[in-house]
């Protein structure tokens, strides 16, 4: 009996030696905040102190420009060829020709000019064939006298006789007062051989361009194009016969020509320029379009190759990025980047460090959910806090309090924005405190024990 109650008095002995230990902190050390010591500064975190908290400057890590860059679309179409000027004019598709007729000339008589050649004719009888012998002689040889540049001609035994601007029959009156001027026998015939003076050009679309003489009878323009060989074009339709006159241009379709008698009869006079045109050639037209036909395939082929080229240029250029970007990817798995951190201790799903990311602030719900968060079976809402090292003395602490046991305080969490090396801490329950003293303890007491029992 002795010897039990000296065993008891050795257990109690033991737990009250526990009990003391406990309360000296050997057995079990709960972390909390303790401004004791004056280095701490408890402040409530609420809507009005969380603006104090985020007052203090801070500049969040930027990602590499790498990042920002985009591909871009390239230094251009460096490829392609500048296409050579096309070598051929434009056809233009005319509209409806307009029809200008040029006024209708009188019918004159033709009056003998300068180049026209005249033949004198005689009776070959008596003494006036002596006389004009020569005269015969020109007219035998087909050679007659031409109208000189100051409008005469010259006859032996008569002199210079003025014809120039005369009609056939004023010219004859003319020669026969010359003739009996001169006591010559005053009968002959007078006629034209050549004429030289009054002449109308054709050109353009004919077989043959000419220069058509007007002779004593009217020359019409059906004729003047015969004379010319005929119109040679291939389309009528926007063909027209232009006529030049006295400094104006008169035009004539060539589908209304072709239609209409009267404008085939359009009487020309001395000076007319006329000229047959093809205001749209299919010839040159097609020429033409072919001609853009290839350029363009030029072009294209020279956009093709420069778009080849820049396609090509762009993807190196994206894989350039995407290899800069992995790079940086990889530095920051291997922690070869500098970053700035959030530790998280205490009641903390995950204790650790909390990465700040690039190019924003984070605020202390970031670091709490995204790390788990806190579980209220053993961490205690009413004691969360931020610890801060003032901006002039790192060695002076502020603890920002939030006291969450009001969910709705956690409303601040969000607001509050954290600073590199910011320490989240959340204390225990009590419960949790003695459940862990209790887990530290018992093993002890029952080492204890089962050494005194042994003894």
């Amino acid at each position: 009996m002795l010897s039990y109650l000296r065993k008891l008095c050795k257990h109690a002995c033991t737990l009250i030696a526990a009990t003391w230990l406990s309360a000296c902190g050997v057995a079990y050390i709960s972390p909390a905040v303790d401004q004791s010591d004056g280095n701490v500064r408890i402040v409530p975190l609420n809507a009005a102190s969380v603006l104090a908290a985020n007052a203090s400057p801070y500049q969040p890590k930027q990602l590499p420009n790498v990042f920002f860059q985009g591909t871009g679309t390239g230094s251009g179409l460096r490829g392609a060829v500048v296409s050579p000027e096309p070598s051929l004019p434009p056809q233009q598709r005319p509209a409806t020709l307009a029809t200008r007729i040029p006024p209708e000339v009188a019918p004159t008589p033709y009056q003998i000019g300068v180049g026209d050649i005249v033949l004198i004719a005689t009776k070959p009888e008596g003494d006036t064939v002596a006389e004009l012998s020569e005269l015969l002689a020109a007219q035998n040889s087909r050679q007659g006298y031409t109208i000189q540049d100051d409008g005469a001609i010259t006859i032996p035994d008569v002199g210079r006789v003025q014809l120039a601007g005369m009609t056939l029959e004023e010219a004859e009156d003319q020669l026969f007062q010359s003739l009996i001027a001169n006591q010559i026998d005053p009968t002959f015939s007078l006629e034209i051989a050549e004429f030289n003076s009054q002449r109308v050009t054709i050109g353009g679309g004919v077989v043959n361009a000419a220069v058509v003489p007007i002779t004593l009878s009217p020359l019409r323009l059906s004729e003047a194009l015969a004379r010319a060989g005929g119109i040679n074009l291939a389309d009528a339709e926007f063909a027209s016969i232009r006529i030049y006159r006295g400094g104006t241009l008169y035009q004539v379709p060539l589908t209304a020509y072709l239609a209409q008698a009267d404008l085939q009869q359009l009487r020309l006079i001395d000076g007319d320029n006329v000229f047959v045109d093809a205001a749209f050639e299919l010839d040159k037209a097609q020429a033409y379009f072919e001609e853009q036909i290839t350029l363009a395939q030029l072009r294209q082929a020279s956009r093709i190759q420069a778009l080849a080229e820049l396609e090509t240029e762009i993807t190196l250029r994206a894989a350039g990025l995407a290899e800069q970007r992995t790079n940086f990817e990889s530095q920051i798995a291997l922690d070869a980047v500098d970053r700035d951190y959030v530790y998280l201790t205490g009641e903390v799903m995950q204790p650790g460090r909390f990465p700040m990311p690039f190019g924003r602030s984070a605020s202390l719900a970031d670091a709490l959910f995204s790390e788990g968060g806190f579980t209220s079976q053993t961490a205690n809402p009413a004691q969360i806090y931020v610890l801060r090292g003032t901006q002039d003395d790192q060695a002076v602490i502020t603890a920002w309090h939030l006291d969450a046991r009001n969910v709705a305080n956690m409303v601040v969490a969000t607001q509050m924005q954290l600073r590199p090396n910011d320490i989240i801490f959340i204390a225990e329950q009590p419960v949790t405190r003695w459940n862990r003293f209790v887990q530290q303890l018992v093993p002890s007491l029952l080492t204890t024990g089962a050494g005194l029992a042994a003894n």
